[in-house]
């Protein structure tokens, strides 16, 4: 471990560069951050990792101050910052709260398979967590970063006291991804992150309503400034096909390809302090199934953003997946994309 009397030989250290020698107020926040760093600093963090670290972080805001970064390099900084504490979970996809969602058309068969005659309400609440931790940096390549994430996601029939208020459909979607950045360039446009990785999802039910699936993905996202778009292909990872449909074993769902499709394709856009985004998924197939999610957050006061959403389309859940509905819903958004 890194001894605090050691920061007597820091000026020489962190001299060893002629320009940031130099500059005197670089060099002094410099050492101001070499210090902070090593009080708080685990074991196994060398005198150099600090150093460069605190280069790169001091660097990093200058670009910010001057308003050379786009919107989504500041995010990407601000979560390599962050990973860097093992008390601080990172925000991977939206967290948000929908006290308020109607949906047009409740998948009712479903639920009758566990619950009778019993109704679900047009009106319910949705909620989504997700989050992601760095496992491993610069396997392959210089600031290369091996995540785990995992985003949950919920419906739950709030106001339905008929039945007890239950949680109609919650889904759970671990996954682990490889993410390289890039600087690749087409007029104004800058390919900033590809990424390949592998999910699970499932709604952790018992037959007949269990529903799973794994997939490979990859992901290509680009950005021009205050906007960016994702282009996410994936392939299903084939199961065996049940011999009789009780079983636990085996597919619970075989033709969800029909549904969900093979790719998604997104955008958000920011204009001032408002962000408007769309999702778009389709089966590219004759009967043209898929879906489209438009989202639109805005200012609320300091800490939380207001967020409407609007689904159209199949698969909003597992147990929808086949299942065709329209939901527009309103409520706060706790992490936005930018």
């Amino acid at each position: 471990m890194i001894k605090q009397g050691s920061i007597i030989i820091l000026t020489a250290f962190l001299g060893v560069t002629e320009s940031i020698a130099s500059d005197k107020d670089f060099t002094d926040m410099l050492h101001a951050c070499y210090v902070e760093q090593v009080t708080i600093s685990e074991p196994n963090r060398s005198a150099g990792e600090i150093n460069s670290w605190c280069r790169e972080r001091l660097t990093n805001k200058e670009k910010i101050k001057n308003g050379e970064l786009s919107l989504l390099q500041k995010r990407i900084i601000r979560e390599r910052e962050a990973g860097k504490s093992a008390n601080i979970i990172i925000p991977y996809k939206r967290n948000y709260i929908l006290p308020v969602s109607y949906q047009s058309s409740p998948n009712q068969e479903s639920y009758n398979a566990i619950s009778g005659d019993s109704l679900l309400d047009n009106v319910e609440a949705k909620f989504q967590l997700s989050f992601k931790a760095p496992l491993a940096e610069s396997l392959l390549k210089k600031d290369d970063i091996l995540f785990v994430g995992f985003t949950l996601q919920s419906y739950w029939q709030m106001y339905n006291s008929d039945i007890s208020s239950p949680f109609r459909e919650t889904n759970y979607q671990p996954e682990i991804f490889y993410g390289i950045f890039n600087d690749f360039k087409v007029g104004e446009w800058t390919n900033l992150v590809n990424v390949i990785g592998i999910e699970h999802q499932s709604n952790g039910r018992s037959q007949p309503l269990s529903r799973s699936w794994n997939r490979l993905y990859a992901q290509f996202v680009w950005e021009n400034d205050n906007w960016a778009i994702m282009f996410k292909p994936w392939y299903r990872l084939p199961e065996d096909k049940k011999t009789e449909p009780g079983q636990a074993d085996g597919d619970d769902n075989p033709d969800i390809d029909k549904y969900m499709g093979y790719f998604e394709f997104s955008s958000v856009y920011k204009w001032e302090q408002q962000t408007f985004g769309i999702m778009f998924r389709n089966n590219l197939r004759s009967d043209n199934r898929g879906a489209m999610q438009l989202d639109w957050t805005f200012p609320m006061g300091k800490r939380i953003k207001g967020y409407a959403q609007y689904f159209n389309g199949y698969g909003e859940s597992l147990i929808d997946y086949n299942h065709s509905n329209q939901r527009i819903g309103v409520g706060f958004l706790l992490t936005d994309i930018f």
